[in-house]
């Protein structure tokens, strides 16, 4: 899968910030989500305009944004 094809970011929509291609549904509406510990069908469930695919597509592209930016942790 491709991340690429379910994300976009357009300064048009939601701001600028990373949604689900086709929605104003915010990326980081989504890893909430599934931080507070919903399922991908879950999220689909609560946002039926969302497939199982572009849930684990954000969870791709957060995984990219992960490995990119290195942020200081207290030990």
């Amino acid at each position: 899968m491709d991340w690429r094809e379910y994300i976009s970011v357009d300064p048009l929509v939601c701001h600028g910030k990373a949604c689900v291609r086709g929605t104003r549904i915010l990326v980081t509406v989504v890893l909430d989500n599934l931080a507070a510990g919903l399922r991908p069908e879950d999220v689909v469930s609560s946002y039926p305009s969302l497939s199982v695919e572009s849930v684990r597509a954000v969870i791709a592209y957060a995984a990219v944004l992960a490995r990119e930016e290195h942020i200081a942790l207290p030990a």
